[in-house]
């Protein structure tokens, strides 16, 4: 087998076969992906979490079906009868050396997920493409169109024409896709939001957690975090919150010392 090891840097794709393409890179990731669509090689794409693995997958081969590797029985009884499969999760097979041999005894055509960090001793001379998809941190502009994509979704989802307020918002990429869009759903469902829905969502959060005889002061800050950081936003300074809230100045330094992991 000829080796042919590329590293690409790809965009995220929210559906199969639509692509980021804002940057460069991704631009050019998408003509790769589209090459691999019509040549019959095993590739291995990494990453984190949320970048758009499952997704490039299914747009290189769109009729396959989807197995994570920790599900190893129905794995192998799947390699049993089909000529092409996504396997996600690569590093989580207990064994991966029996997997390669039935898919290369059966000549099956594989494309794989992993972790970026992801190594095994036998992926070099299994799969002829490997290429690792960067987080969305290094990707800026994929991120602005990603929002707008997942604005446009909680549009729909929420049956609302309200306008999104992005002035104050900062992406939430821990998880790069998967968490962006899960911000943008609940700041998009918050943003007109009622008090007495809100008091709704605080007491369903409590019901489960009330019992000790603590309660009161270990929960306090679920109003005074929030508060505090309104309040710095809005007056940007200390003295005119503390005076605007009818609190002693030491009073509120205590309250954001005390809260100092959540500011």
């Amino acid at each position: 087998m000829i080796l042919v090891v590329v590293v690409l840097t790809l965009a995220a794709a929210v559906v199969a076969t639509s692509f980021i393409t804002a940057c460069d890179a991704s631009k050019e990731a998408y003509k790769t992906a589209t090459l691999l669509k019509t040549l019959r090689v095993n590739a291995l794409i990494t990453g984190e979490i949320g970048v758009g693995k499952e997704s490039l997958a299914s747009y290189i081969l769109p009729d396959a079906s989807i197995l994570d590797a920790s599900r190893f029985d129905e794995l192998l009884a799947t390699l049993e009868s089909t000529n092409e499969i996504i396997i996600i999760n690569l590093e989580q097979s207990p064994n991966i050396k029996r997997i390669f041999d039935l898919i290369n005894s059966n000549n099956i055509r594989v494309i794989a997920t992993a972790k970026t960090s992801f190594y095994n001793k036998d992926i070099d001379d299994f799969f002829s493409v490997k290429f690792n998809i960067p987080p969305l941190k290094e990707r800026l502009e994929d991120v602005e169109l990603l929002i707008k994509r997942f604005i446009s979704e909680a549009s729909l989802l929420f049956g609302s024409e309200e306008e999104f307020n992005i002035k104050n918002f900062i992406p939430d990429l821990t998880k790069n896709a998967h968490s962006l869009r899960r911000q943008v759903m609940i700041d998009f469902l918050l943003q007109d939001v009622k008090d007495t829905e809100i008091m709704d969502i605080i007491e369903n959060y409590m019901s489960d957690r009330l019992g000790s005889n603590s309660d009161y002061k270990n929960l306090l800050y679920l109003y005074e975090v929030p508060l505090i950081r309104a309040g710095i936003s809005k007056f940007k300074s200390q003295l005119q919150l503390a005076d605007k809230l009818g609190l002693n100045r030491n009073t509120l330094r205590k309250k954001i010392s005390d809260n100092q992991k959540y500011l």
